[in-house]
């Protein structure tokens, strides 16, 4: 499915370069989208309402590329895990993770060796501006992802991926940050935000996590994060 850029002018628009995919970029495209799928699937069979983002929602995917599935609402991580376990996936690692001091505390599941397939929840609730977070990179529904709908988002390195027929079209996202707003249906500040983490992420060369800790895949979560909480009520 095809976006067009708005005709109107809201907001000064970037000069966009066209990409076109050669068949092994779709194939790649496919295979990704395929194991997104595959694992929402199980997920949706217990009830839940997962999204996948970035790369394999926009289509501009690298062969390093990951498949993220969010469950965009606080879960009982157990009751996760073991709908997980149930559909044949395996939990190589668990980490609980916050991007920022004032970010929602997360659980994400490593379901392949590599980290490179995984599924991740708030453990608590998310704010607008981080659900809006999913929307910045790109994000498609399971329904969405079945139809072969790839959605526009913004890349790490600030780059604008708007699908097309034939591949995408690209253009900056620095100095047109109003532009993007409008386009992907967010909030200035959530663009003026990510711009600057992932500005800053690029100088320093960090992880851009604030927090993250790794877990043993038969350890507790909840158990993790109560105790974390009495040790921080201990200590203040």
């Amino acid at each position: 499915m095809s976006y067009k850029v708005p005709r109107h002018k809201v907001a000064r628009a970037p000069e966009f370069r066209e990409v076109v995919y050669d068949s092994e970029q779709w194939r790649l495209l496919e295979r990704l989208r395929s194991v997104a799928k595959e694992l929402m699937e199980v997920l949706i069979r217990c009830g839940y309402s997962p999204i996948a983002h970035g790369s394999v929602a926009r289509g501009d995917v690298v062969r390093e590329s990951d498949v993220d599935v969010v469950i965009p609402y606080v879960a009982a991580p157990a009751v996760v895990e073991a709908c997980l376990e149930r559909g044949g996936m395996r939990i190589y690692r668990k980490l609980v993770v916050r991007a920022t001091p004032k970010s929602a505390l997360k659980a994400l599941y490593e379901l392949e060796p590599s980290g490179r397939v995984a599924v991740s929840l708030p453990l608590e609730d998310f704010s607008p501006g981080e659900l809006e977070f999913y929307k910045f990179g790109g994000q498609v529904s399971y329904e969405e992802l079945s139809r072969g709908i790839r959605a526009p988002g913004v890349n790490k390195s600030l780059v604008l991926v708007v699908p097309t027929e034939r591949g995408h079209r690209e253009a900056p996202v620095v100095g047109y940050e109003h532009y993007v707003a409008r386009l992907l249906g967010i909030s200035i500040d959530t663009v003026r935000e990510r711009v600057e983490v992932l500005s800053r992420r690029d100088e320093v060369g960090r992880t851009g996590l604030f927090f993250r800790v790794a877990l043993d895949p038969s350890a507790s979560i909840e158990e993790v994060v109560k105790e974390a909480s009495r040790r921080a009520k201990r200590q203040g």
